[in-house]
């Protein structure tokens, strides 16, 4: 059998030691009966097929064009069942009560009378918008897709990172890395039973439809729309599959119009009233007439017809006040306040620069530590201290001081590592994932989601604009005693 390499001190998904751990044995298996030859060959044919089918994502700012093929590495992240249910646990109680503190937020405030969360967390976050005080949003949820970053630490404790509730992107990969992987490396799927995701876009879109306008009549099916900044945007393939899975239509601000409080999608036959548009544009862009006024990408009016009930937009206007990093250490207090549980998932330790104690133990900590612009996201703005010169220790100090409410800072963790096979070879890579929660009726965890790797050897970053990759995520299914055939029933159900 080959040997990959040997763990050491990082927590490792796969290996234990040098040895594969008993979930990934078969996986091991498998990839041993493989020559270097055709690990090249097949590795080859993933990264055409991403291609050919135009799986990309644009990096802005990028020398030698923008667009780029999303990285793909075929050692999958392999999820016992116990420990899977664990993780959607966690998930619904997160979900459940930042939605509870969005409905908060945006009505009574009561965790601020009750002193739990601090009022100038919420005053002062660019993405709090009084203006949506008192709108009643469709089911009272504001959350309809919710796409949260996991990472396991050096004991392979799982912690949540950070909280994705305005405009979660990556679902489509999550769907075409487990298309390449079937395509490319069949072999792998004979000996595992695992979670299917064919039938996941029907659960999705009947969580979109389940938030219907208060003013549409309960008979009508109401229509639905994605609403698109355009191909320039950075997660525009990600738009147009969604769009084709969810068979909904896909607009821009230039195809709806407003009249009479009602938004219509223009056609070639005319006006159609539409009832529910899953927006991925920010909510500064949605409606020039109540944000920012040079907005082309918007609505005009858009908001008055959300006020008066006629149109539901998904997610909500105003959640970035809850995905705020300042805000993410607040998150499990939430969970005690509104749901008097303990939560499931911990949080990674977090520091508030705007208090001086904090942020004078911080500032002489900083080549120790991360430092995270609480409104960046994408890997932007970040400081890893471990990893960074003198000069960027420096001007991070200086950002501090002069903007001390813009940062967080957080233990450099030892993120979990898995291997990873570029450029003819096996090395650790460190790994996270990103889970994504569907909210209507029912709350609905997606069974994997996006496992992000950190191609480059040694880098924490796992983001796709930073050099970051994706993998396929398993789900193992509970193996039932009687179950452990290898009938060819048993086979055809896990080839999913």
């Amino acid at each position: 059998m080959m040997r990959l390499y040997d763990s050491g001190s990082f927590f490792d998904e796969m290996l234990d030691g040098d040895q594969p751990k008993p979930h990934y044995l078969s996986f091991y298996r498998k990839l041993s009966a493989f020559t270097q030859e055709q690990l090249e060959e097949k590795y080859q044919q993933a990264q055409s097929s991403f291609l050919r089918q135009g799986i990309t994502f644009t990096v802005y700012g990028a020398q030698g064009g923008t667009e780029r093929t999303m990285p793909f590495d075929f050692v999958p992240i392999i999820i016992p069942h116990d420990q899977w249910l664990i993780i959607e646990s966690g998930m619904k109680q997160r979900v459940k009560a930042l939605n509870c503190f969005l409905h908060d937020v945006y009505s009574k405030q009561q965790i601020v009378a009750d002193g739990v969360i601090p009022r100038s967390l919420i005053e002062q976050n660019p993405y709090y918008f009084p203006e949506m005080l008192g709108v009643q949003v469709p089911i009272q949820n504001h959350i309809f897709l919710a796409g949260i970053d996991l990472i396991r630490d050096e004991h392979g404790v799982y912690r949540v990172l950070e909280d994705n509730l305005r405009n979660p992107s990556g679902i489509s990969y999550v769907f075409q890395n487990r298309y390449v992987m079937k395509e490319v490396y069949p072999e792998f799927f004979s000996k595992h039973t695992i979670q299917s995701l064919e039938k996941q876009m029907a659960t999705m879109k009947k969580a979109l439809l389940s938030h219907r306008p208060p003013a549409l009549q309960a008979h009508v099916e109401p229509k639905a729309v994605l609403l698109t900044a355009g191909m320039f945007n950075s997660a525009y393939y990600d738009h147009v599959f969604l769009a084709q899975q969810l068979n909904i239509q896909l607009v821009e601000g230039r195809d709806l119009i407003v009249q009479d409080l009602k938004v219509y999608m223009k056609t070639i036959y005319g006006l159609e009233q539409i009832d529910i548009i899953y927006r991925r544009i920010d909510d500064d862009f949605l409606d020039p007439t109540v944000f920012r006024q040079d907005s082309l990408l918007g609505v005009p009016h858009l908001i008055a017809a959300y006020k008066a009930g006629n149109i539901a937009i998904v997610n909500a206007v105003g959640n970035g006040v809850a995905d705020d990093k300042a805000m993410y250490s607040y998150v499990t207090d939430m969970i005690r306040y509104y749901l008097n549980e303990a939560p499931i998932l911990e949080n990674v330790t977090t520091y508030h620069l705007d208090d001086d104690c904090q942020r004078a133990w911080v500032l002489d900590h900083l080549h120790e530590l991360v430092i995270k612009n609480v409104s960046a996201s994408g890997g932007y703005d970040m400081l890893i201290g471990p990893h960074a010169s003198a000069e960027e220790i420096s001007n991070f100090h200086e950002k501090i001081v002069k903007h001390p409410h813009q940062y967080i800072a957080q233990p450099t963790i030892q993120l979990s590592r898995a291997p990873a096979y570029q450029n003819g070879k096996f090395y650790p890579c460190h790994v996270d994932l990103r889970v994504y929660v569907m909210k209507g009726d029912d709350i609905f965890v997606l069974p994997g989601g996006l496992s992000r790797v950190a191609l480059k050897e040694g880098s924490l970053v796992v983001n796709s604009s930073q050099g970051g990759g994706a993998k396929d995520t398993w789900i193992l299914k509970e193996e039932l005693p009687h179950a452990k055939s290898s009938s060819r029933c048993a086979i055809l159900d896990g080839k999913i």
